[in-house]
């Protein structure tokens, strides 16, 4: 289901709860509606619809990843990025890092764990803060 994106700023102050197999669900809005704003957007996390819970999902190339209790356990090469974000107006300055060790689960809750690079790394990281309650 396409979901209506929250704007407001109370909601997406708040740090996300785990992710559970109840929230499974949860997964297919979020893809929906990332899908459904692709012109404009490229990774969506799960308060960004509404609901507070730690669900992340990104483009990567041409197929789109779900991560369920995303964390960045690693991470180098600082740099300044600009960002927007289909829940905020306007463009923001925000710290990021060239290259993110994510330890995550996937749609099965399977335990997982991955190293990304560049524009992904910096895509997940913007989520990562969505799912922490940090506004760009």
């Amino acid at each position: 289901m396409i979901c209506t994106i929250c704007k407001d700023p109370i909601l997406l102050s708040q740090p996300g709860k785990p992710a559970t197999v109840e929230d499974l669900p949860l997964t297919k809005d979020l893809v929906d509606t990332l899908q459904a704003h692709q012109d404009s957007c490229v990774g969506m996390a799960a308060n960004m619809i509404g609901v507070p819970k730690c669900i992340i999902a990104f483009y990567h190339g041409d197929h789109i990843v779900v991560m369920l209790n995303p964390r960045i356990a690693e991470k180098s090469g600082m740099y300044l990025a600009q960002e927007s974000c289909l829940s905020l107006s306007g463009v923001r300055e925000a710290k990021r890092w060239k290259t993110i060790q994510v330890v995550y689960e996937n749609e099965k809750l399977e335990p997982c764990q991955e190293t990304f690079s560049g524009w992904p790394a910096q895509i997940i990281q913007h989520e990562v803060d969505h799912c922490n309650g940090i506004l760009i």
